[in-house]
């Protein structure tokens, strides 16, 4: 697949560094503009749940032998789309430029959006000095592919300034980690106290401003770090796509949360993204008199004239 960088937000050496190293950090991918939107949102969210800020110990120094600790009060703000609030949130993981890196990423015309999540972090509630890990063991029951095309591309897109203070993302490029761990990167290494501190001292921080999108792949060595400024907040919005149809991969069974707003996305979204999240795009065979009916009743604000134009045609 040939890709067109010509208006691109990005370059193939970037995805040459995510295909090799696992990860790779896109400084300034969105404007301020373009998220303002999206940030507000997330205090529309989450915002009443900094009163809980202070529950416990913002920095917990001594964890013994091992790096950190899995601390369960990470995810008391996390969610899975479509999120009750504006269009603006629902619709940035499905950006047309990072449909684009995941095309040119995954060497594929047709991909899916499997997994999208809102994450806020608030100093105190929760402790994120974790040890190193990878994220295959809730993605696939089996593991990653060694064929590019059947990997995951994992974009975390920054809403808020993230420095060392506010919880920044700490990785180790595969480069760095084989010589420690083997290039078959088990999923956890807690255990091995040694692999934890050789990795530590070769790790790299993914702090950055706010608009910079940190793509990375579901086996490369990362942890989460604390947030230590004072009454604090890190707010993230996560996207995972997949080559169409690779079926060894998955997170949302997006029907399952039928009871959820997604009108906010059919009702605002273009066929294109709507096609990322498994809608047949006009022109599919699905698409018959009846079943643009059934779902126009479904859909009331559905714009569906794309799809009937492919009809008639």
């Amino acid at each position: 697949m040939v890709m067109d960088t010509k208006a691109a937000r990005f370059d193939e050496g970037q995805v040459a560094q995510w295909r090799d190293e696992g990860a790779v950090l896109l400084q300034g991918f969105f404007t301020d503009a373009e998220i303002a939107s999206a940030r507000e949102d997330m205090q529309r969210v989450y915002g009443d749940r900094r009163q809980g800020e202070g529950e416990g110990n913002a920095h917990r120094e001594d964890h013994g032998e091992t790096i950190g600790v899995f601390d369960a009060n990470q995810f008391r703000n996390f969610d899975d789309m479509p999120f009750d609030c504006s269009p603006a949130l629902n619709l940035l993981g499905l950006n047309p430029d990072l449909v684009a890196f995941a095309q040119a990423a995954l060497g594929c015309e047709h991909v899916h959006l499997y997994q999208a999540h809102a994450w806020a972090k608030f100093t105190g509630q929760a402790d994120y000095e974790q040890p190193f890990h990878c994220d295959f063991k809730n993605h696939t029951l089996t593991v990653p592919s060694d064929d590019h095309r059947l990997r995951t591309v994992n974009f975390m897109i920054y809403l808020t300034d993230v420095t060392e203070e506010h919880g920044a993302i700490h990785y180790v490029p595969n480069s760095a980690s084989d010589p420690i761990t083997g290039s078959e990167r088990a999923m956890f290494l807690d255990g091995d106290v040694g692999a934890q501190h050789a990795l530590k001292a070769v790790e790299r921080t993914g702090a950055a401003r706010a608009g910079t999108v940190f793509a990375y792949g579901i086996d490369v060595y990362h942890r989460g770090s604390n947030l230590t400024a004072p009454d604090a907040h890190r707010y993230t919005l996560t996207a995972s796509y997949k080559k169409a149809g690779n079926d060894m991969i998955g997170w949302s069974a997006w029907p399952f949360s039928f009871l959820k707003p997604w009108h906010l996305i059919f009702h605002n979204a273009t066929p294109e993204q709507l096609a990322c999240i498994g809608v047949p795009a006009p022109g599919d065979p699905f698409w018959t008199e009846r079943t643009l009916s059934r779902a126009q009743d479904r859909w009331p604000g559905w714009d569906m004239k794309p799809y009937r134009d492919a009809l008639s045609t």
